[in-house]
């Protein structure tokens, strides 16, 4: 073989090994490019998961605190409900306590009662009793029967005036320095926690019998 046929030989071998190391990077260079894209997808489909989490996190966390709100703000309208019809049924009571005040048959015996309980907290033997203008007008004229009925053993003056008050009755010493107030309103505000919770538990229900109430 003569020396321009080993040169052109030789330079086919190396054109050869230079395609073939030419699709050897080629190939490689594929290989990475594939890589890198699927890395990046990779990372895109976390990202995209990231973000639906935290888009999923946050739609919960809002829908929670507009439920907490709307329970809030729907507690707070059952409350108010709640307290109007208290509200109510206390205005029915009223109205009840002036019912009875004008019921002589139930409401002297009561009033005896109210007396002889306000009486006998004392030790002193002369007191005043004090009642509203309907009762003055009613017991003013047999009013010394009226103590004797009711069991007091003092000595009970009834004042010459008349209070405000729904019925019931004052009892107080003759220097006034001691008070008893069994006036219907008296009895209500020291009553007042337990009728209101007896409303709450039984609100509009069928309660014990209102003389019970005050003259318990």
């Amino acid at each position: 073989m003569n020396k321009q046929a080993q040169i052109n030989e030789l330079e086919a071998a190396l054109i050869a090994r230079a395609k073939a190391l030419a699709d050897e990077h080629l190939a490689n260079a594929g290989r990475a490019r594939d890589q890198v894209l699927a890395d990046a997808n990779e990372r895109q489909h976390l990202r995209e998961e990231r973000e639906i989490l935290a888009a999923k996190a946050t739609a919960e966390r809002t829908f929670r605190q507009r439920q907490q709100a709307a329970e809030i703000k729907q507690q707070e309208e059952i409350d108010r409900l709640r307290w109007n019809l208290v509200q109510n049924v206390m205005s029915r009571l009223t109205a009840e306590l002036e019912r009875l005040g004008n019921d002589e048959k139930n409401y002297l015996p009561l009033l005896r009662k109210l007396l002889a309980q306000s009486a006998g907290v004392f030790e002193e033997k002369d007191l005043v009793a004090e009642l509203n203008a309907r009762d003055h007008a009613r017991l003013s004229g047999d009013w010394e029967s009226f103590c004797r009925d009711a069991g007091v053993k003092q000595r009970i003056t009834l004042a010459p005036d008349p209070v405000v008050s729904l019925g019931g009755v004052r009892v107080r010493n003759a220097s006034d320095t001691i008070r008893v107030d069994n006036s219907f309103e008296g009895r209500q505000e020291r009553l007042q926690e337990a009728l209101h919770q007896v409303v709450m538990e039984r609100l509009f229900a069928s309660t014990a019998p209102i003389g019970a109430i005050i003259g318990g």
